[in-house]
């Protein structure tokens, strides 16, 4: 599995008329292939500025990011975007999206009949291949966008609040799958997301990022995801241990929004 690194990563906005944003600024790490790594921290951070570099969507200013050794210099299929909307083709059925990126790369027909209904059936959506994307709910259109991310089998799936629109149970629900699909094939998968909670379940490892500029703040190795994969949702959320680290976790980025408000002042 590919390491995926950045060194002394910086990303600075020009602003018409205005002082230079300072989106990034120094941010450098290693990450080890097959972990889940969670990005949290307050609005302004560079969380999703962070993940538009590794995903290729952004050129840095400075420093560098690589995957398996290589600079990541553009888009490319062995990384996946899922996004908080899902950006499903609505014209096309749940099938024809899954498919799609096999088509445009010109696999077999039979080939990729066979990726879409293992897929179909790996998120949960056995039955609704032949079902249009405006016929289904939130969750169950973020399960398509999961399953066409998916079948491009990318070796890293960036998540941009992939579960944020979604309403309380079945964005718990919606965790389960993504830890679940980590487990089964072993990807590295980079998630981005505004709740403690959520952070604190999903990532084996987890960036807590602050801002002006956007820094990492601190890591943290994390138990809970591994966890999660045996014991129910609620049942581990209201463990003492995790409780212990939600609350300094918070504690941490309001002391961050305290600081931000202060500062506008």
């Amino acid at each position: 599995m590919k390491e995926l690194l950045a060194h002394e990563l910086g990303m600075v906005y020009q602003v018409p008329k205005g002082e230079p944003v300072t989106a990034l600024h120094d941010v450098s790490f290693e990450l080890e292939g097959g972990r889940l790594l969670t990005l949290l921290g307050p609005s302004g951070c560079g969380k999703t500025t962070l993940l538009n570099v590794m995903a290729g969507f952004l050129a840095p200013t400075s420093g560098g990011v690589f995957l398996g050794g290589e600079p990541i210099t553009g888009p490319s299929q062995d990384r996946g975007m899922v996004f908080q909307q899902g950006a499903l083709f609505e014209w096309l059925t749940v099938a024809e999206n899954i498919s799609f990126g096999p088509r445009m790369n010109r696999v077999r027909k039979g080939e990729y009949n066979e990726t879409v209904d293992d897929l179909l059936e790996t998120v949960g959506l056995q039955g609704f291949g032949d079902k249009r994307v405006y016929e289904l709910s939130g969750g169950m259109q973020q399960r398509v966008a999961l399953a066409r991310c998916l079948a491009n089998d990318p070796d890293v799936i960036f998540m941009d609040e992939p579960l944020g629109a979604l309403d309380a149970l079945t964005r718990e629900k919606m965790q389960g799958l993504v830890l679940q699909l980590w487990q089964e094939t072993g990807k590295t998968v980079v998630l981005v997301t505004h709740s403690v909670e959520e952070a604190l379940y999903l990532g084996d490892r987890m960036f807590v990022m602050a801002p002006r500029p956007g820094r990492i703040e601190k890591e943290y190795e994390l138990p809970f995801a591994k966890i999660g994969l045996e014991v129910e949702p609620r049942e581990l959320k209201a463990s003492p241990e995790f409780i212990e680290t939600r609350e300094e976790v918070l504690s941490m980025i309001w002391d961050m929004e305290e600081q931000i408000m202060g500062g506008s002042n």
